[in-house]
Order: C-alpha cells, then structure tokens, then sequence
C-alpha cells in the first residue's frame, strides 16, 4: 500500500522538477513549421507559420538592431512591423512561379510558441506552388523547416534543412 502511494506521489514531483529545469532550458532542436491552405471559395492562400517564440526574439532582435518582446501588450504594434518584415523575406511563396503579395493578419502566443499569419489573394486555383523558407537560418545552422500544403483537400508535406531552401509542390 504504501509503495503504490509513493509511486502515485512520485509522479506528479518528477513531472514538477522536469517542467521546472525544462523551462529555463533552451530546447535541443531548431524547427518552425508553415501550414499553406488554399482556399478556394475566398481564392486566398492562407499561410501560419508557427515558431519558437525564444528563438523568433532572438532572430528578430538580430536582424533589427532593437529590443523584442512578443508577449508584451504594449509592444504589439511594433512586432507585427519587424514579423511582417522579417516573414515575408524569409518566406516566398509562388503559385505557378509568379510574384505575390502577401496580406499581414498578425500574430498570437500560445505557450512557447509564436503563430503568425498571412493571406495571399487572387489565387483561384493552384497547380504548382514554390516556396524558399529560410526562418531562423539566420540564428542556426541545425534549423529545420517542415511544410504542409493542402490544396483541394489534398496535404502534401516536406521539409527543408539548413542550408536548403527551397522547395516545390505540384497538384
């Protein structure tokens, strides 16, 4: 009896020191992951890119020479400048090989990571997309950059590593 008690209390103690140690800790891996949905009723393509929000900070306050704080209420203008900044030169997205122009709609925290999200319009359909992901290369030479496009129900996913960057999906 008093050993199942042990284990049961034993449990909830570990989980406490490894969320604790874990959270002052830098995670091991470097990757983001961009999710690409065409929406054909809106002829859009909608884009979220999710990333470390430590890593995303730090890439950020590299490239722009200024304090970053994602989290903060009162700063939240001013990172949807350097995300919009940042994201729409570190990802090209090209349906059937032509320029687009990308629609910032802004960014949200959920935990350790950063959600940011964009929209492309006037796309009415998609045969081909190519896309270049370069997120957080600038910061480590180990990132890895995973992308699932879906088209007409259809996910397809690939993923690229420092230092590739480009990559192509046909429908």
């Amino acid at each position: 009896m008093a050993a199942s008690f042990y284990k049961w209390l034993l449990v909830p103690v570990i989980a406490f020191i490894s969320v604790s140690f874990t959270k002052n800790v830098a995670h091991p891996f470097h990757v983001s992951v961009t999710e690409i949905n065409h929406n054909a009723g809106d002829k859009t393509l909608e884009i979220s890119c999710k990333i470390f929000t430590d890593d995303f900070e730090k890439a950020l306050a590299q490239r722009f020479k200024t304090k970053v704080d994602l989290g903060k209420p009162e700063l939240h203008a001013a990172m949807d400048t350097l995300i919009k900044k940042y994201l729409t030169a570190a990802v090209q997205v090209r349906p059937s090989g032509r320029a687009v122009t990308y629609s910032y709609i802004g960014y949200e925290l959920d935990k350790e990571a950063a959600y940011c999200y964009f929209e492309i319009q006037n796309v009415p359909s998609v045969s081909r997309l190519e896309i270049t992901n370069t997120i957080l290369y600038d910061l480590f030479d180990d990132q890895m950059n995973i992308m699932h496009v879906t088209v007409k129900g259809e996910r397809k996913s690939d993923k690229v590593n420092y230092p590739a960057r480009d990559l192509n999906f046909s429908f």
